[in-house]
């Protein structure tokens, strides 16, 4: 892409604005050297990646890395032996704490699905036994704690000490030797603490001379009885700066394990950062992703140039390469031409660059080789200058270098020189580069492109719309309908007397005023089918507000059914359980005052009777749940919804299959070993509105709280057997398949009483001892029939 198109279309001011989006360094400097590619897989994935970071922004917030430090030189060092500094060790912990930071922020919680950036995400490490070690050590760039080694503790403890001691003994000399003082301060000269003394009294002092005043009033003394704590504490410096440089030594050995981690985690936090900037540039300016094509066809809907007023600017509509490959745009100045022109051009070298554009989704760019521009002098589009000078100099370098992968633009093309000539120039230069297959846009004023458009195939002319009776351009971009200069219109408006104007109107060539009065059939016919545009278009919103309204009313209507048939059937069910409740109470009473063996025996008859009875009037009145879709699994996925088909309950996938098929169901709060050949994949109904799910949960409580099992540790064989009686009952009602009865081993008494309860039952297939590895003999496995 060459650099003068570039700078033509401002595309360094949109560099500018990504890069004050991007938070660290390293990242600023990856902004600043984007530049458009012209590989449209690279592209796609570059606007995905933009994309994916945008919807993470809307979803999580924003992802700062400010802390993000170039590490590049460090690991450099690190890989040939070298010792790290403190300042480059603490860069390395930047790097460290952001991919912590960031590794945090790119986790999935509520959204399953993994988008194009996962895996910069992902292989984030940030490498805690090094993050740990440099965070205990280093403090700052200038400090390391004390206790980064022993003997660094040891060294500085000498030190407080020292100082401590030197500042006692100064203190005391200070207020012996105060009437020689000059000031009764202590001060430092050349690392030395001296006392400021009166240069008459120098010798009443014991000591040192390292500096005087400038009027050598004042001599500043180190009393002889600090300089043996003074040289201590200058060796004892040096031993301070040895050991840290041993433990830098330390640091940097330990960070010489994790070059390859650290190397990783610094390319992929900038590259993030720099993904992000995009993503926030594209919010700032309500972007989106652009659709690609090799077809070289464009096609932009309500785009806004990005380098104007958001509020101020109109939207455009703009399309090429399809039915036409070359656009000649007509129109009155400050019309909006320009500012399609750069639109169009900076749109496509953004898209390019894999950065969003501000226009409607679903807005088409193609891949160019390169994009050319004649747009005037080059000014600033912020300073609203429209028109500009063509440079030949300029279009000859385009016709030596266009090809049929190019994107040309031309802002007045040939102006400024006879219009008879450079209308001939002009149409002569669009026809060499229509013949050689360039996509073209070119604005002009040239009535002659108007005819030419009109005429060659594969040519569109265009137009900005334009009030004449507010003297306002809409800005609005007419596909197919030629602009007209409006001068004698506006010079009415602006109060040119009729009879100029009359006689203005004469001295036009015939075939002139023809086509002009042409256009202006044009014109007003395009005003009449726009205006039966919006009419069909009103009617039609009308109309399908309608269908959406009786849509609804059959909906409710079918709802208000479904919900009186589910009230029906639950207060039938309830009923049921009432009768069934009542029925259970009298018989265990009456089972309590009867003394002989044989009406008990009778009583339980009836019992088993009256049960079968219930269960099976409650199967008619039971709440009807909608059928889920079984299909066999093909593979499998931890957290799957599958059906146990021997035990006909629906589960979770909670551990892949074995070499021998076998994988864990988890039911309820029963958790299944079974195998694969036993389970079918379930595929969810869909989802009724948020109250019917309400409605239907609250109505079958009963049945969806029933657990699969029940503990009865701890109870006698009566009251074991009365809780069981109760709790079969509810687990038939709810129509489990069997249970697990929870006795515990014991003395085996509460065993062998709950297993003759069981052994009467008539509803009971079978029931046995568990597995071992579900509880041995400590739970009984109870089938129904």
């Amino acid at each position: 892409m060459n650099k003068k198109t570039l700078k033509i279309l401002e595309f360094e001011k949109i560099i500018n604005s990504l890069v004050d989006m991007a938070s660290s360094e390293p990242a600023k400097k990856l902004c600043s050297k984007l530049k458009p590619s012209t590989d449209i897989a690279e592209i796609q994935k570059n606007q995905s990646h933009t994309t994916a970071a945008l919807d993470r922004i809307r979803l999580k917030g924003n992802l700062s890395l400010s802390e993000v430090k170039d590490i590049k030189d460090s690991l450099k060092r690190l890989e040939i032996g070298s010792s790290l500094s403190q300042v480059e060790l603490m860069k390395i912990l930047s790097i460290l704490n952001a991919a912590a930071k960031a590794a945090s922020y790119g986790l999935h919680e509520d959204d399953p699905e993994y988008d194009v950036l996962e895996e910069y995400f992902i292989t984030l490490d940030d490498c805690k036994p090094l993050k740990k070690e440099l965070s205990r050590c280093i403090i700052s760039e200038e400090i390391i704690a004390d206790n980064a080694s022993p003997e660094l503790s040891h060294i500085r403890r000498k030190i407080n000490q020292i100082n401590s001691k030197m500042h006692t003994e100064l203190n005391n000399i200070l207020n012996a030797h105060r009437e020689y003082l000059m000031d009764a301060v202590i001060t430092q000269r050349d690392g030395a603490y001296c006392l400021p003394i009166k240069s008459e009294y120098k010798n009443k002092v014991s000591g040192v001379v390292h500096d005087q005043s400038s009027t050598g009033s004042t001599v500043f003394i180190e009393p002889l009885a600090v300089i043996r704590m003074n040289n201590e504490l200058k060796s004892l410096a040096m031993d301070e700066k040895k050991e840290i440089e041993k433990i830098l030594e330390r640091l940097s050995l330990l960070a010489t394990e994790y070059t390859t981690v650290l190397d990783n985690n610094a390319k992929n936090l900038i590259y993030l950062d720099f993904v992000y900037a995009k993503a926030n540039l594209s919010k700032k300016m309500n972007g989106s992703e652009p659709k690609f094509n090799s077809k070289h066809y464009i096609n932009i809907k309500e785009g806004r140039h990005p380098l104007l007023d958001a509020k101020k600017v109109v939207p455009i509509n703009i399309s090429l390469g399809d039915t036409y490959d070359l656009l000649i745009i007509t129109g009155p100045n400050t019309g909006g031409k320009t500012v399609s022109l750069k639109t169009v051009g900076l749109f496509t070298i953004m898209g390019q660059s894999g950065l969003h554009i501000p226009a409607f989704e679903g807005s088409e760019l193609s891949v160019f080789g390169d994009v050319f521009a004649d747009i005037g002098d080059e000014q600033s589009i912020e300073q609203s200058l429209s028109t500009f000078s063509g440079h030949m100099k300029n279009i000859v370098y385009i016709l030596n270098h266009a090809d049929a992968n190019s994107l040309c633009l031309f802002d007045e093309l040939c102006a400024g020189t006879d219009p008879t000539e450079g209308a001939a120039l002009a149409i002569s230069i669009l026809s060499f580069l229509h013949r050689m297959q360039s996509r073209c846009i070119a604005t002009t004023h040239y009535s002659e492109l108007k005819v030419f458009a009109l005429n060659e195939p594969g040519v569109e002319n265009a137009s900005c719309e334009f009030d004449v009776a507010t003297l306002s351009p809409t800005y609005r971009i007419l596909i197919g309908v030629p602009g007209k200069s409006n001068a004698f219109a506006i010079a009415g408006k602006l109060g040119l007397p009729d009879y100029i104007i009359s006689e203005a109107g004469t001295h036009l060539e015939k075939d002139a005023k023809d086509f002009e009065d042409l256009l202006t059939r044009l014109e007003n016919d395009r005003q009449i089918i726009e205006k039966d545009k919006l009419s069909i278009q009103k009617y039609k919103r009308e109309i399908e507000s309608l269908k959406r309204h009786y849509d609804k009313q059959e909906e409710n209507l079918t709802a208000k059914k479904e919900k009186i048939l589910e009230e029906a059937r639950e207060s039938a069910r309830k009923i049921l359980e009432e009768a069934k409740e009542t029925a259970d109470d009298t018989i265990k009473n009456i089972n309590k005052i009867a003394s002989g063996a044989g009406l008990g025996s009778a009583l339980e008859e009836q019992r088993t009777r009256l049960r079968e009875s219930i269960n099976k009037n409650t199967k008619s009145v039971e709440v009807k749940k909608p059928t889920n879709k079984l299909k066999k699994p093909k593979e499998l996925k931890l957290g799957d919804s599958v059906h146990v088909i021997s035990l006909n309950l629906d589960g979770i996938v909670s551990s892949l299959p074995n070499q021998s098929g076998n994988l864990f169901v988890q039911m309820g709060i029963l958790r299944s070993q079974v195998n694969i050949s036993d389970i079918a994949l379930v595929e969810e109904p869909a989802k009724k509105t948020e109250n019917k799910t309400r409605s239907r949960g609250s109505s079958m409580v009963k049945s969806a709280t029933i657990s699969t099992e029940i503990n009865l540790i701890g109870k006698n064989v009566d009251e074991a057997c009365s809780e069981l009686d109760k709790y079969l009952d509810d687990a038939l009602l709810a129509h489990l398949p069997g249970v697990r009865i929870i006795h515990g081993r014991g003395t085996g008494a509460l065993q062998k009483g709950i297993h003759a309860y069981l052994k009467r039952q008539s509803f009971i297939k079978s029931y046995s001892l568990a597995d071992f590895n579900e509880g041995g003999n400590a739970v009984t496995i109870v089938h129904f029939k």
